[in-house]
């Protein structure tokens, strides 16, 4: 039953995330700068970092005027590095989320200023006039910029780009998976927590939640690099591979990259446990769906 309601809750949470970026991210920016932006970040992804912040807010029982603006500007985030990305000075891709990346659709410079334009939106976005107070505001302004520039994702994809070709250990591996996606992730519930009252153990709690959660995540998409066909993925699949690009599959092994997701998971679940919030049920069925998920 619980799995239900959950499925219930993520379809009416990603429909409150789309309204709301449809509604936030404009179509009359000029020379078509709009569409580029709203081709990027609309009717595509599985909003996995939204619904991460939405969850972790109604776990801290916390103002959902401000997770739902969190929630919108972290996926602003997510889609405008995906836009880059797929450029070809990064990694130079034609598909995401099932239909051409953005540069195909749109010609490189419209997509380098969509993706711009995007990662300032976001910011706009966690700052409106009225309705969320303003050291709340600060406080989840400065959460999202550590996790997106030079000490997260940022940082994180050049040494992913640093490191093509060469041979990587478990440790670096992590640190860079760490900085690439998991920044992101784990801001992502801490997020939604500062929407909200936390003691200082249960902050730490969910900090360690979601660093597990966001490494997890990393590997179970380095596995369905390797296991899934392009239009399950809905990107193209081994690209890391021919890109002689280090993941976990090419570190570890496929079955230890199992065996280690499956561990992470456990991570994560621990430490949500050792929260001790007793409205985190989401969270839990999250880190599941993470470390199960096909696509």
């Amino acid at each position: 039953m619980k799995r239900a309601e959950f499925d219930l809750w993520a379809r009416a949470e990603q429909d409150a995330v789309e309204v709301a970026l449809e509604a936030w991210v404009p179509a009359d920016a000029p020379a078509g700068l709009g569409l580029a932006m709203r081709y990027g970040v609309l009717d595509g992804g599985k909003r996995v970092r939204p619904l991460l912040v939405l969850a972790a807010c109604q776990a801290v029982h916390g103002l959902r005027d401000a997770a739902l603006r969190a929630a919108c500007a972290v996926e602003l985030i997510h889609a405008y590095s995906l836009v880059h990305d797929d450029m070809p000075c990064m990694d130079n891709d034609i598909l995401r989320r099932g239909k051409p990346t953005v540069h195909v659709q749109f010609g490189e410079a419209q997509a380098m200023l969509a993706g711009d334009a995007m990662q300032a939106l976001a910011f706009e976005v966690l700052t409106p006039d009225t309705g969320v107070p303003p050291l709340l505001q600060a406080r989840l302004c400065s959460l999202l910029a550590r996790a997106a520039g030079h000490a997260g994702m940022a940082g994180g994809q050049a040494i992913d780009l640093a490191s093509i070709g060469l041979p990587l250990d478990e440790h670096v591996l992590r640190d860079m998976h760490h900085r690439k996606t998991g920044a992101l992730l784990q801001t992502s519930v801490l997020m939604g927590a500062a929407c909200g009252e936390t003691t200082a153990d249960q902050w730490d709690a969910l900090a360690a939640f979601g660093d597990a959660l966001g490494l997890a995540f990393q590997v179970v998409d380095d596995i369905l690099d390797v296991t899934q066909a392009s239009e399950t993925l809905g990107k193209t699949a081994g690209k890391d591979v021919d890109n002689n690009k280090p993941t976990y599959v090419t570190v570890l092994g496929l079955q230890a990259a199992r065996r280690h997701a499956a561990d992470l998971r456990d991570q994560a679940q621990a430490a949500l446990a050792r929260s001790g919030l007793t409205d985190a049920a989401w969270l839990s069925l999250l880190a599941d769906k993470v470390v199960e998920r096909d696509n």
